[in-house]
């Protein structure tokens, strides 16, 4: 199984930055992609970013610009970078990793799943 770990939100005036940290442990083959996202109260759950082991990236047009992802793969950790935060941006933010746990990664991989942090920007 895979755990994965998520810190750094918080409270924080329109225009600020917070960094949000996801450590994904357990039996890890590899991880790929891992990425960001988040749900607001009444919206469905919806991609923030993503990076794959390679380093290639994927936003949401809404944080085009203001929202930096990056991931260490030796550590199995990703960050998520929020800077000129809007209001619109509060929600819980949800760490997201597909991940291979089986001996020589010859199974399936599976999405796994922080158990969200929150972050609220009051205008």
């Amino acid at each position: 199984q895979v755990q994965l770990v998520e810190s750094g939100g918080g409270l924080v005036q329109a225009g600020g930055s917070l960094r949000l940290s996801c450590a994904a442990s357990g039996s890890i083959f590899s991880i790929d992609p891992m990425g960001w996202y988040r749900q607001a109260p009444g919206n469905h759950r919806e991609l923030v970013a993503a990076i794959t082991s390679a380093g290639t990236t994927n936003y949401a047009e809404s944080v085009k610009g203001r929202f930096t992802i990056s991931r260490d793969n030796a550590k199995n950790t990703v960050l998520l970078q929020m800077n000129s935060l809007k209001p619109e941006d509060t929600a819980i933010y949800y760490c997201n990793a597909w991940a291979v746990t089986s001996l020589y990664g010859l199974g399936p991989s599976n999405s796994y799943w922080g158990q969200g942090t929150q972050v609220t920007v009051s205008s």
